[in-house]
């Protein structure tokens, strides 16, 4: 079976309300690559439960997106899930301070089962280091509105 986003069978955000996913930063990351080839899954949500580790990277590719794939990439954390919940493309992704770093924009599977890259899109390719992040720093994925 198709996944139901692609197919076009779902017309309406089946997400009316849904608690936002926080991550603790366990490790800081550096550097952008041009040529990084991410295949994003069709699937456009991801499970995350307390306790996993993974991979958040940015890209400045506006066309980014479920199925893509994204080239582009400046590497922002892996961060450990202190709350879990669904996250969905599109959602904002914010620090814990408050400030907007992104969008998600989709999920790449390269290092399954060990983590999951997630990939948000900002117009300014920032790695975590310049972003000023800090071992232990929150980073909130959440439903605008």
């Amino acid at each position: 079976m198709k996944e139901p986003y692609s197919t076009g069978m779902l017309k309406f955000d089946p997400y009316a309300k849904k608690q936002p996913v926080v991550g603790r930063v366990v490790a800081v990351l550096r550097g952008r690559l041009d040529n990084r080839s991410l295949s994003l899954i069709e699937p456009r949500s991801r499970a995350l439960r307390i306790g996993e580790i993974h991979e958040i990277l940015m890209t400045d590719e506006k066309e980014a997106g479920p199925g893509k794939t994204v080239n582009r990439v400046a590497y922002i954390a892996f961060v450990e899930i202190v709350q879990a919940g669904v996250i969905v493309s599109n959602d904002i992704v914010r620090l814990g301070d408050g400030r907007q770093i992104g969008r998600l924009v989709g999920f790449d599977e390269t290092h399954m089962p060990n983590h999951q890259n997630i990939v948000i899109y900002s117009d300014q390719l920032i790695s975590g280091e310049e972003l000023g992040l800090q071992i232990g720093e929150t980073i909130v994925f959440e439903k605008e509105g």
